[in-house]
This record gives C-alpha cells, sequence and structure tokens, in this order.
C-alpha cells in the first residue's frame, strides 16, 4: 500500500543571507555643471531610423513575402476543398437517405 501514499521532498533549507544597509553618505552626490564653452554641442537625434536595404536583402524580403503568399493561398484552397467534399458528401447520404425512405413508404 506505500505506493498510494505520496512521498514529499523534504523542505527548503536555504536561507537568504542578511541585506547590508545601504551607506548614506553625508553630502548628496550632484553632479558637476561642465564648462559650456568645453562641453560638446549635442547631436541632434534623426527623426526617424534610416533603414537601408541592400539589393540581396530586397530579394530575401520579395521570396519571402511571395512564399508567404504562396502557403496561406495553398492552405486556404486546402480549406474550400475540404468543406466542399464534405458539403457533397452529406447531399449525397441526403439523397440516398430520402430516396430510401421515398420508397419504403410507397411499398
Amino acid at each position: 500500500m506505500s505506493m498510494f501514499r505520496p512521498t514529499y521532498p523534504p523542505p527548503d533549507t536555504y536561507t537568504a543571507p542578511a541585506t547590508p544597509a545601504a551607506p548614506s553618505p553625508a553630502a548628496p552626490l550632484v553632479p558637476a555643471d561642465p564648462d559650456p564653452a568645453t562641453a560638446p554641442a549635442p547631436v541632434p537625434a534623426p527623426s526617424r531610423p534610416v533603414l537601408q536595404l541592400t539589393p540581396g536583402a530586397l530579394v530575401a524580403v520579395a521570396a519571402g513575402g511571395t512564399a508567404a503568399v504562396l502557403v496561406t493561398g495553398t492552405v486556404l484552397v486546402s480549406l474550400f476543398l475540404a468543406v466542399a467534399v464534405t458539403a457533397t458528401s452529406v447531399a449525397v447520404c441526403a439523397v440516398v437517405l430520402r430516396s430510401l425512405l421515398n420508397s419504403q413508404h410507397r411499398r
């Protein structure tokens, strides 16, 4: 019967080390203002990132897009054909059942 009694692992014995208190500085750290005459001029950030495509990257992007469109089209056509085959099968079954029930009522 011991196989129906669960055995639990021993509890964790890890104890977290005490975190030392952060030293409080005597004076707050304030960055020194640089001399405006020697400070470098700020570089203006571009308004939008520049994207340069090489011819090889352009061909790769076009090939990837074409492949995605073809795969998506193939999947959608396959799903449509599956629905069409199923609908045809159900219609044939309905016609056969109707024919059998009508012939049974005529006898």
